[in-house]
């Protein structure tokens, strides 16, 4: 039997493989190939589809708690925010989803650890996070939203957000085009875009818990007993060997604050690809939960090579130090340097990556896919790092 995980003996699954098994008897909507569920036009209206997605700023809300603890600054709160819409936002542009969507948010908190100054602030960063994502050319509208004080279920707070959109059955990109021969572009998750105000770390929402806990000194144990599970081990929880103070080396961040690093939103390149090419992609992925190993989830009899990945940033050279994860976990759970992936033919690859790096972003060719050699096996991944090779298939649903 293979050893558990950190992640999963932290109670996190990478892979989300009950998640999956709960969900293969459902009917998988109008693409099933698709990186999201589409669904029937909500009108009727046979030449459109409808897109209903949701997503939340997951365990990164309990980090941004902590440093409002610790510094007293609300504007952590209001990265959460953003991280919330974008992880809704650039699901969504996988699937073709160029902008004119509506969102509703849901902020579940304690009331008596989230006061309402904070409150204040994330209803007003939804606001204003919507009208700056339209003035970057991805028109998006706040329709209202929801907020509960359920401290019985909610340790802190949690923010989440829906979307909702519907575009033209003819503009949806289908990742069951994918195909033996195609590349695969990576555009990188550090650094700092053109429209960012600061270096991002690249973090994005996704592995958080490993993240705090792993890189984060045993002292917040005792300090934020809030901000954790009671019933995980105490071994596991905050046994990492930096606080939040410290500076993240080669950075211009702290520890904190690189851990807290807004999710990048790629809406203005993908849109801009859009207009030139959107007809000739083949499949775009968002490196999200999954990681790495994501790209297993779409296609049919592939395998994924990555052998040029971009170098690790980092906050993630520094979680996989601190917290002991093995390299592989690491590609599992974390980006590890880019978040999002196009698919398309060779020689649209140039245009691609020049689109990109006019907006800062680095990118380049990561890898390129052929078809798998074992019929049982649905996809393969075959990971050429600089810290080792790591080989990934996807057998009945589950990553192994």
């Amino acid at each position: 039997m293979k050893k558990r995980t950190i992640y999963e003996e932290l109670g996190v699954s990478p892979s989300k493989e009950e998640v999956h098994k709960a969900l293969e008897n459902q009917e998988k909507g109008l693409y099933p190939g698709a990186f999201c569920k589409v669904l029937p036009d909500i009108s009727g209206d046979t030449d459109y589809c409808s897109i209903f997605h949701s997503d939340s700023a997951g365990t990164k809300a309990n980090l941004a708690y902590m440093m409002y603890k610790e510094t007293g600054d609300l504007s952590f709160f209001k990265g959460i925010v953003q991280d919330a819409i974008i992880m809704n936002v650039d699901d969504v542009l996988c699937v073709g989803v160029s902008g004119n969507v509506l969102i509703s948010d849901t902020i579940s908190r304690n009331k008596r650890l989230i006061n309402g100054e904070i409150l204040a602030v994330l209803i007003h960063e939804h606001i204003s996070f919507c009208k700056w994502l339209t003035a970057l050319g991805f028109p998006i509208h706040l329709a209202g939203g929801e907020t509960e004080d359920v401290g019985d279920l909610c340790r802190t707070l949690e923010v989440g957000v829906s979307l909702f959109s519907r575009i033209k059955r003819s503009q949806i990109i289908d990742a069951n085009n994918v195909q033996e021969g195609d590349i695969i572009v990576g555009l990188a998750s550090s650094g700092k875009a053109s429209y960012e105000t600061r270096y991002n770390s690249g973090i994005s929402s996704n592995g958080l818990t490993l993240a705090r806990h792993g890189t984060l000194h045993h002292q917040y144990y005792t300090k934020y007993p809030e901000c954790y599970d009671n019933g995980i081990d105490e071994k596991l929880i905050f046994y990492g060997k930096h606080l939040l103070s410290e500076p993240l080396s080669g950075t211009d961040l702290s520890v904190g604050e690189g851990l807290l690093s807004p999710t990048r939103t790629y809406s203005p390149v993908i849109v801009e690809i859009f207009q030139h090419f959107k007809t000739k992609i083949h499949g775009i992925y968002h490196n999200t939960g999954g990681g790495q190993t994501k790209c297993l989830n779409f296609g049919n009899n592939l395998c994924y090579i990555k052998n040029d990945l971009f170098e690790i940033p980092p906050i993630f050279r520094l979680i996989q130090a601190s917290s002991g994860a093995s390299w592989e976990e690491m590609y599992q759970v974390f980006n590890m340097g880019h978040r999002m992936e196009i698919i398309i033919s060779e020689e649209l690859s140039q245009d691609i990556i020049n689109i990109s790096e006019r907006f800062n972003i680095p990118a380049k060719i990561i890898g390129y896919i052929e078809k798998s050699p074992d019929s049982d096996r649905k996809n393969h991944l075959l990971l050429d790092t600089t810290e080792g090779k790591f080989q990934f298939s996807k057998i009945l649903g589950k990553i192994v």
